[in-house]
This record gives C-alpha cells, sequence and structure tokens, in this order.
C-alpha cells in the first residue's frame, strides 16, 4: 500500500513538473504585453506573418513583394468595412475577443472532417496570428493566440482592433492590408470600393493568395457572392435587390493540399489599371483691386 502510494505521488509530481514546464514554454512564446499596449498608436512596420512569407520565398529562390499602404479606418469604405464583418466575425461588437459558439461550430466541423477544415477565428484573433504567430496550426498557438487575444480586447478599442487588422491581414502575394488590396484589385482607393468590391476583397481572406480574382477568377466570384449573401442576412444589402436567394452560397472549399505556407499560384489575370489622379486645379487668378477713390475736396 505505501509503495502504491508512493508510485502515485511519483506520478503526481512529474505530471505538475511536466504542467509548469509547458506552461512557461507557452508564457516565453507570448510577446511583451507592452508590445500589445502600444498598438494603441503604433502599427508594427513587419509582423511575423510578413517574416514567414519572406524566409518562404527564400528558400524557394525569390524575393518576396511587399505592398502595404497604412490608412486610418475612416478612410475604408463602409462597405468594406461590413462586407468583412459579414464574412469573418458578425458577433465581433458583441464578445470579448472569441466567439464560443463559432469556436464549437468549427471544432465539430474539424471531427466530423477529421482534418482542420474549418478556424472559426474571431478578427481579433486573426489579428493576433498575423501580429505574431503567423500560419502554423497546433495546440500551443491557438493557446498563446487566445492568451494574446484576450490582453488586445482589455488594451485596445473595437475600432483600433479593427484598424489594425485591416491594415496588416494578407491580401494577396506580398499585398496587406486594405488599402493596397483595393488599388491592386480595383485600382481604386479603399475609400471608394462599392459593395460588389468590398464583398470581393472580403471573399479573399480565407485564402488570400489562392481565392483570389487574378488567380482564379471562377473560385473568387463563388466566394464573393458568399460574401454578398451574408452581408444581406446581416441586413447591409437588399437580397432581392442584389439577386440572392433564400440560401447561402456554400463555403468555397480548401483542398487538403491547400497549405497557407505553399507557394502562391501564378496570377492569369492582369491587374485593372490604377485609377488617374483627379486633374490639378489651377487657383483662380486673384481678382485686380479697384483704385481707391479719391475722397471730395469738401474746402470748397
Amino acid at each position: 500500500m505505501a509503495r502504491s502510494r508512493s508510485l502515485v505521488n511519483r506520478l503526481l509530481l512529474a505530471l505538475a513538473v511536466a504542467l509548469l514546464a509547458y506552461a512557461a514554454f507557452v508564457v516565453l512564446g507570448l510577446p511583451a504585453r507592452a508590445e500589445i499596449r502600444a498598438l494603441v498608436q503604433k502599427t508594427p512596420s513587419k509582423t511575423v506573418l510578413m517574416k514567414q512569407r519572406e524566409r518562404e520565398a527564400k528558400a524557394k529562390g525569390r524575393t518576396a513583394p511587399r505592398t502595404q499602404i497604412l490608412v486610418s479606418v475612416s478612410r475604408i469604405s463602409r462597405w468594406l468595412i461590413q462586407a468583412v464583418i459579414s464574412s469573418e466575425d458578425q458577433n465581433f461588437f458583441g464578445h470579448q475577443g472569441v466567439d464560443w459558439n463559432a469556436l464549437q461550430e468549427s471544432v465539430e466541423k474539424n471531427l466530423e472532417k477529421r482534418r482542420f477544415a474549418r478556424g472559426g477565428s474571431t478578427i481579433t484573433q486573426q489579428l493576433a496570428k498575423n501580429l505574431y504567430f503567423g500560419t502554423e496550426k497546433s495546440p500551443t498557438r491557438k493557446l498563446r493566440e487566445l492568451i494574446v487575444t484576450r490582453w488586445m480586447e482589455d488594451d485596445l478599442t473595437k475600432r483600433r482592433i479593427l484598424e489594425l487588422y485591416l491594415n496588416v491581414i494578407e491580401w494577396g502575394d506580398g499585398i496587406y492590408g486594405a488599402e493596397a488590396a483595393a488599388r491592386r484589385y480595383y485600382g481604386k482607393a479603399a475609400s471608394d470600393v462599392d459593395a460588389n468590391e468590398a464583398a470581393g476583397l472580403a471573399a479573399m481572406i480565407p485564402n488570400p493568395r489562392r481565392i483570389n480574382p487574378l488567380a482564379n477568377p471562377a473560385r473568387h466570384a463563388r466566394a464573393q457572392r458568399r460574401v454578398l449573401w451574408l452581408m444581406a442576412g446581416a441586413g447591409f444589402l437588399e437580397r432581392t435587390a442584389a439577386g440572392l436567394g433564400s440560401e447561402p452560397p456554400p463555403l468555397e472549399p480548401l483542398a487538403e493540399d491547400e497549405a497557407e505556407s505553399e507557394e502562391p499560384p501564378a496570377e492569369t489575370v492582369p491587374p485593372p489599371s490604377p485609377a488617374a489622379p483627379p486633374p490639378a486645379i489651377e487657383p483662380a487668378p486673384a481678382p485686380t483691386p479697384s483704385p481707391t477713390p479719391t475722397p471730395p475736396d469738401e474746402s470748397r
């Protein structure tokens, strides 16, 4: 009996040591909390995902392109904001970083498919992944992501989280942020995209280097239609006016061999020409001042 109790105690001690070691490993992989607080005022010049793309490109013997133009959220079309929220995180303004219902649906779908088929991540979780962790899929990365997500929700406003997200996420090979994406795919500023263009940009987010109007227009068009349907379902569009049915178009499937770290496919469609800048307005010539009248001589 004493020997059995001693064995149990040793096992419990070993388990406690292993858990403490794993907790330390998780914590050591986190960014400093001060780094999160600094996001209130500062957008990082380079994210972990950008660095990952640079390494991947170097391994393939090429230089990773990078186009990014930072803009205030006030300079991003309301259609694009609505499209992103409708398709990526409909409860963005109602949760504290994690949408537990969506996460449960994601787990059930993944168990059903017996593979990682659906993410269920909120906008804040996606931002944490882009800024600090890259595309690796592991329980440890997910745990770290959840911790950073909680810190972001504590330290940043929802507006700032959305602004960071729309400025740093990947939108194609070397394209980061809404402004660069709008110019690349539609030849205009992010402030000027309409509902259809906004849906087209939001449709790319799950896999922007493959669900892409320049790489696979047919596949992108299907994903775009689904986003339009979701926008209508959220009340941002009239479903009948948009020609959408009562049932949502299916989620665009991702093949098992479409790893996010693989080289992007070649673009088969040329990008649109950038919008021409407005013509310069010549300043009107200053009017010639009228001569000051000579006052009458009142001495006469």
